[in-house]
């Protein structure tokens, strides 16, 4: 039987945040899959094992819990040169689609498979058995319907297996996952965790303990926004909407094609368009720096105004509020929009994470304070047997 390893995992909607054990390993991989076959054309089939395998993640799941067990797909960055990448859906829901637990699954086995965790999961005859303590969180619309209870089952009381095929330094491994136990976060609530607590669970922003917090969450397909009061999050008052920033990147992604004939791979590269420190806005048409400012601004201003749209009237109906934090990757995007709406407009008190990393990592960082608790509460309730007196001596 192996140990457990604790994973704090942020399915987000552009890509997978994972922080693993004693925060030793992350991981961040694009949210986007592709249907494939068992063999896929490698060039230079022999240096295989001397690329990176984060960038030809080539997989064969089986689980109970999904719809289609057994399929095969290229996973994150090698998905994303694939005509027939797939990124999740405005309007779906996370906790019932295939490709959240595929991306759940691949991310671990990614983690279990490393050489570095030989001694915890134990390779034997290409087969690894990885057992995890998880932590991950679902949108607040679908955890206030009671999605999380069924996820959580999905994931519990099966063997889940994650078969390299044509994956670098992996290719021919099965990983077997198990859970010791899984924990699932309202986003909104798990917000808050991060902004007050440190990983021992300790309290480092004792000025917001007390105050009266919205936190709007702006992921890819949608938004939660938490209002915090006395400590905890008002569930009556907490909201989730299907509004997120991946319909506006790929308005923008159809636009750039069309106008430019310029083809994008994914929602992730107009992001970095958008974001990066240089060249902001700009793309290269046949080897010409262009501008794709005005396509850009136009689309995102009229997200930033729906948003905004949002912020108003949760505040309206919490007037005594004292601040609302942007977070999630979204937040990134949309920043100079809101704060030029904010600045034109009411003026409410509003404030961003500058630095960009934290407010993307923002999730994953708080399902790995929680679920890293969990663990202290659950080692300190265990009772003492014979068995653990033993194993002390």
């Amino acid at each position: 039987m192996s140990k457990s390893r604790i994973a704090a995992v942020d399915v987000g909607n552009d890509s997978i945040k994972a922080i693993f054990g004693d925060m030793d390993y992350e991981l961040n991989i694009p949210n986007v899959i592709a249907r494939d076959t068992e063999d896929r054309p490698v060039i230079g089939i022999e240096d295989l094992d001397s690329k990176n395998p984060l960038d030809g993640i080539h997989v064969r799941v089986h689980s109970p819990a999904l719809k289609e067990n057994g399929a095969i797909f290229r996973v994150g960055t090698l998905a994303t040169k694939a005509n027939n990448s797939m990124e999740l859906d405005p309007g779906s829901s996370k906790s019932e689609e295939d490709q959240t637990l595929i991306m759940l699954f691949t991310t671990l086995a990614m983690d279990a498979v490393r050489k570095e965790n030989e001694n915890l999961f134990p390779h034997k005859n290409n087969i690894v058995d990885a057992t995890y303590l998880l932590g991950t969180g679902l949108p607040l619309r679908e955890a206030k319907e009671g999605k999380d209870a069924g996820y959580r089952s999905k994931l519990l009381g099966s063997v889940h297996q994650v078969e390299f095929l044509v994956t670098p330094k992996y290719q021919g491994i099965k990983v077997n996952l198990n859970f010791d136990d899984v924990k699932v976060y309202p986003e909104g609530f798990a917000a808050f965790i991060n902004l007050v607590l440190d990983n021992d669970g300790k309290v480092i922003n004792k000025d917001l303990i007390d105050k009266r917090i919205i936190i709007q969450d702006i992921g890819g397909l949608s938004t939660d926004i938490a209002v915090i009061k006395n400590r905890t999050v008002d569930d009556d008052k907490a909201q989730g909407f299907n509004l997120g920033v991946s319909e506006s990147l790929e308005s923008i992604r159809d636009e750039i094609l069309s106008r430019y004939g310029v083809e994008l791979d994914s929602r992730s590269d107009v992001v970095e368009i958008i974001t990066k420190k240089n060249d902001r806005n700009h793309i290269m048409v046949k080897g010409s720096r262009t501008s794709v400012h005005d396509i850009t601004d136009r689309i995102l201003m009229e997200l930033a105004k729906k948003q905004y749209r949002l912020l108003r009237n949760v505040w309206q109906k919490n007037s005594q509020t004292e601040i609302c934090y942007f977070v999630g990757g979204g937040s990134i995007v949309l920043k100079d929009y809101l704060k030029t709406l904010n600045n034109n407009l009411e003026g409410y008190n509003i404030d961003f994470f500058e630095d960009e990393k934290e407010s993307i990592w923002m999730m994953a960082n708080a399902y790995y304070k929680l679920v890293k608790d969990f663990e202290r509460k659950t080692k300190k309730a265990k009772p003492v047997t014979k068995e653990t007196t033993k194993a002390a001596n």
